[in-house]
């Protein structure tokens, strides 16, 4: 029987609580295939299940997104072959060297895109998808800021945005990242350790703000989200890096100009078959055309998870960071 080593948690808490172990893996069942990973994405996400702020039943397995090849399929598994490559997104238990997954989740990896880039890109490219092109669709000319611009979701976002012709204004902290994110898209950066954000929004709008703020901060961030927008405008609370954002008031929204708010979630935007095919298929075909880089800026081997955690909480990281099984 394949063996599989994995990543288990049995208790919430710090990156400590992450442990390997090594186990039998069973044949995949009707409509799975088993895949032999060769990379598996980080996302913040991972955290926010560790941590408990999304709390799981014990003990669980860790991580939601990896490619690799397919070595065997279930039953029913009509359109995935053994020797095919493929990535997966939103089926938990991707930190493992093998593992069995529904073959409704998996995207066939096409020519000319890693098993690595492929795995980095497609949680957030999904992420960046639904969120220009469907929580608010971002039009040519309109003004829209990004917080966390330097992160992985920042960064395809900068430069999707630019492809659709936003004035993408990105917030990020410190000197270097600021000029790092003006080649990833954003037409502005905001340094957010030196410069009041909202305030600098206005200048650069001439006080009027922007239609649309994309927030993954949170709780740090929410008041110079608001104080940032245009009347009408839309707040995407998409994440909270820093907590959650406070409960939001009906008289708030209406005394800052008749605002709109949403917490969207990804798992929403590709729950059908249908949307994730057509939301990895413009990411992928985006990549193609040399419209979104991806940046690999991180490798830590699947036995360093914790270190990869520490680095992530930390905000030490940039672009995108790959585990290696």
């Amino acid at each position: 029987m394949m063996k599989t080593t994995r990543v288990v948690m049995k208790a919430h808490g710090g990156p400590e609580v992450m442990e390997l172990e090594t186990l039998d893996l069973a044949p995949p069942g009707a409509g799975e295939v088993q895949i032999a990973q060769t990379a598996i994405g980080l996302n913040y996400m991972d955290v926010y299940q560790r941590s408990g702020a999304y709390p799981m039943p014990l003990p669980s397995p860790l991580g939601l997104e990896a490619a690799g090849e397919i070595i065997a399929v279930g039953d029913g598994v009509t359109d995935l072959a053994v020797g095919d490559r493929v990535v997966y997104g939103g089926v938990l238990g991707s930190y493992a060297s093998h593992r069995n997954a529904p073959a409704a989740r998996c995207i066939k990896i096409p020519d000319g895109i890693t098993d690595e880039q492929a795995a980095a890109v497609l949680m957030k490219g999904l992420t960046v998808e639904y969120l220009l092109n469907r929580t608010f669709q971002v039009k040519a000319g309109q003004d829209v800021l990004f917080w966390a611009a330097s992160g992985g979701v920042g960064q395809l976002a900068g430069q999707w945005g630019r492809h659709l012709g936003a004035r993408m204004i990105g917030v990020t902290a410190g000197a270097e990242n600021c000029e790092a994110v003006k080649k990833l898209g954003y037409a502005e950066a905001i340094d957010r350790k030196t410069e009041e954000v909202a305030a600098r929004v206005r200048k650069l709008t001439d006080g009027q703000g922007v239609p649309v703020v994309y927030d993954s901060v949170g709780k740090a961030s929410f008041e110079a989200s608001i104080e940032s927008l245009a009347t009408y405008g839309l707040l995407v609370s998409f994440g909270a890096t820093t907590g959650p954002a406070p409960d939001v008031s009906p008289h708030l929204l209406q005394v800052k100009g008749s605002l709109y708010f949403t917490r969207p979630t990804l798992a929403n935007y590709v729950a059908s078959r249908e949307d994730l095919v057509h939301s990895a298929s413009e990411t992928f075909r985006l990549m193609q055309e040399g419209v979104l880089s991806v940046n690999i800026n991180q490798r830590f081997a699947l036995s360093d998870i914790v270190a990869a955690h520490e680095a992530l909480e930390s905000g030490e990281t940039t672009g995108s960071t790959i585990l290696v099984p």
